[in-house]
């Protein structure tokens, strides 16, 4: 079978599994939080396919390989320690959806999420068998962007952590670190890490695909799961000190405070 089609095909029937397992813990212990830890810990599998299966050149496997699992490991550790730390209380939106969705309607939702694992390793798939043997200088700027936005994520997930820590800060609005100089930090840096990705692998054959990785990834933080529904929250919880937050403080790009 053509490794296009093998590689994705056999990392699907992977987190699939992993996907499965997951939802069956879920039911035991009645916390469906838990499937963001593997989503996130479920790239570090498919980089491991990947990097064993392809045939591409061996410098730029190592490349994705490497970038590809840090981001991986940093995501997943940081779910594991926030999810992990409350198992016996569900997230508010998992409570939400539990009240409306059969088991199985969350069967069928794990496995859209192992989907999508896929879906957005497609540049993965696609430098890893990209056979041309040099680098060009797209595929070192987007390495070196994608290391400063896995940094980035880091950064803003940890600073908002540390702020959440200090009881003296319940029911503040988190102005600390980049924060100050952005409402979603760790979401713009999120975006970065695709549009990385996308430079990356655009000058591989079918780089073209990547595009659809920042493009829904986008949507869904602009639309769906992503501002909207945190911003809702946060007017809920903060009320008037976060509509100030909102007409001072960059929506998305950091940037410096309005007046």
């Amino acid at each position: 079978m053509n490794l296009y089609l093998y590689i994705p095909l056999l990392s699907f029937a992977a987190v699939s599994v992993i996907m499965t397992l997951v939802y069956l813990w879920a039911l035991k212990i009645k916390n469906n939080g838990i499937v963001d830890i593997f989503w996130a810990f479920n790239f570090l599998v498919i980089a491991f396919i990947t990097y064993f299966l392809a045939d591409g050149f061996e410098p730029r496997k190592k490349i994705v390989f490497i970038l590809a699992s840090l981001w991986s490991l940093r995501l997943g550790t940081y779910l594991l320690i926030r999810v992990g730390g409350h198992l016996k209380e569900e997230e508010g939106r998992y409570k939400a959806l539990r009240a409306e969705w059969s088991n199985t309607k969350f069967f069928g939702f794990y496995q859209m999420q192992a989907l999508s694992n896929v879906f957005l390793a497609l540049p993965f798939f696609i430098t890893s068998l990209n056979t041309t043997p040099h680098l060009n200088v797209l595929e070192y700027a987007g390495a070196i962007l994608w290391l400063i936005s896995i940094v980035g994520e880091g950064v803003s997930d940890w600073q908002l952590k540390h702020f959440k820590n200090n009881p003296s800060n319940k029911g503040k609005v988190c102005e600390y670190g980049l924060w100050n100089y952005s409402r979603h930090p760790n979401y713009f840096f999120q975006l970065m890490i695709w549009i990385s990705v996308t430079i990356f692998s655009v000058s591989s054959p079918y780089g073209w695909l990547s595009l659809l990785c920042p493009l829904s990834i986008g949507f869904l933080i602009f639309k769906v799961t992503g501002i909207p529904m945190t911003e809702e929250q946060a007017l809920r919880s903060k009320g008037e000190a976060y509509r100030t937050y909102q007409r001072t403080t960059s929506a998305f790009v950091p940037w410096f405070k309005k007046k």
